[in-house]
């Protein structure tokens, strides 16, 4: 009885130390992975290839404070993959998983506003399958100019009634690799 009651007390411990530390994870703007296995998507999230771009230009968007990374993760397939083009890296480009993403870039969005707008979208479907040249702009505040804009190449698939991020990978415009007309928002 001794032995059951230990194994009892041990195991109320590891359970209350795995929610100390999944509050602390989201007092950093992290969230545990099971967050997004228990928070299904919001149908309209996922309903068209234009609602789960809007969705995901909308979790990142916000003044300085947490994201819904809940919201986020329900967006994705599992294990996806985001990298950004970076000269500095090997093979020119960072790779990294989601959790990476949202443990980098939530650590900054607490501190920071940023406000990251589609302006032009050029999509590609077949089938079950679909890729968006989705050209934004990144500002720090809702009615700022823009510091940044450049071209998220993201790749979906349409499965179980709904769409899905599989990979987000994305190049800041520079001097020397300016934005396509063809990627811009036709003059009216």
């Amino acid at each position: 009885m001794t032995m059951l009651k230990n194994l009892m007390v041990a195991l109320s411990a590891f359970a209350l130390m795995a929610l100390a530390v999944q509050s602390q994870a989201q007092e950093n703007g992290e969230s545990a992975k099971t967050e997004a296995m228990a928070k299904p998507a919001n149908p309209e999230d996922v309903a068209s290839v234009e609602a789960i771009i809007e969705a995901v230009y909308d979790v990142i968007s916000g003044p300085a404070g947490p994201r819904d990374w809940a919201r986020m993760r329900s967006l994705f397939i599992a294990e996806p993959r985001m990298a950004v083009r970076n000269p500095n890296a090997p093979n020119g480009i960072r790779v990294f998983t989601l959790d990476d993403y949202i443990k980098n870039s939530g650590a900054y969005f607490l501190e920071n506003g940023f406000f990251e707008t589609g302006i032009h979208n050029e999509i590609a479907l077949y089938d079950s399958i679909a890729h968006v040249f989705s050209t934004y702009e990144s500002r720090r505040e809702a009615d700022a100019e823009p510091f940044a804009r450049g071209i998220n190449s993201i790749q979906l698939l349409h499965h179980d009634d709904r769409w899905w991020v599989v990979s987000i990978y994305w190049q800041q415009e520079s001097e020397d690799a300016p934005i396509p007309a063809q990627f811009l928002p036709k003059a009216e």
